[in-house]
């Protein structure tokens, strides 16, 4: 069994959007990037650091731009840096696709084969999500399964869900609440990355364009 497969307890939904507030002492805090002292701007900033052994970032700073791009500025505005994190070795113990902290949204690497480890099957909104993405499950035993994905997929996936869906924690500043804040980030995916996305590959099909 790979050494990277993953725990329940551990995986949650390979959580997103949980902030370093949830993290324990055990776990190493992310950089911190101090927002900028300025008002109606939608500069932000990309930092990257290397993904780390065995892993690999699914994204590129040029993409990202792109597709925030997309988006009203003025949901912009209070973002201050992206972080394409590094992963390590205590990190790996809460696999995480992205997070949120403070003015930075943060983007973690996947591994390099394209190809997740879990021992146990997907919950329903779990199967659901990752393959309104292009993401295929399959299982191998009753206690291995394994997320596959493509490049085209996983950029798909990152783009339109998990940075759309921290910049959604971003913007949030009603809701308290973990329950409330994750069903706000999940909305704000839907209406923002996935719709949208489904609304261009069909005008590219109808166009001919791959």
């Amino acid at each position: 069994m790979p050494k990277s497969t993953r725990t329940a307890s551990k995986l949650g939904k390979r959580a997103r959007g949980t902030g370093l507030n949830n993290h324990t002492a055990y776990e190493p805090p992310e950089d911190w990037h101090a927002p900028q002292d300025v008002e109606d701007s939608a500069d932000y900033r990309i930092v990257v650091q290397s993904a780390g052994p065995g892993y690999s970032h699914v994204v590129t700073e040029r993409q990202i731009r792109r597709r925030l791009a997309q988006l009203p500025e003025w949901m912009l505005h209070p973002l201050h840096t992206i972080q394409l994190s590094r992963m390590t070795r205590k990190k790996r113990s809460f696999p995480c696709y992205g997070m949120q902290w403070g003015a930075t949204l943060y983007l973690y690497p996947i591994e390099a084969s394209l190809v997740e480890y879990f021992n146990r099957p997907p919950r329903p909104a779990e199967h659901n999500e990752t393959r309104q993405f292009g993401g295929r499950w399959v299982q191998h035993s009753s206690s291995l399964w394994t997320l596959v994905w493509t490049e085209t997929s996983i950029r798909n996936f990152y783009l339109n869900n998990i940075l759309i869906h921290e910049l959604g924690h971003l913007l949030d500043d009603r809701n308290t609440s973990y329950r409330d804040r994750e069903r706000y980030a999940e909305w704000f995916a839907v209406e923002h990355g996935l719709r949208p996305s489904k609304r261009q590959r069909a005008a590219r099909r109808r166009s001919g364009r791959p």
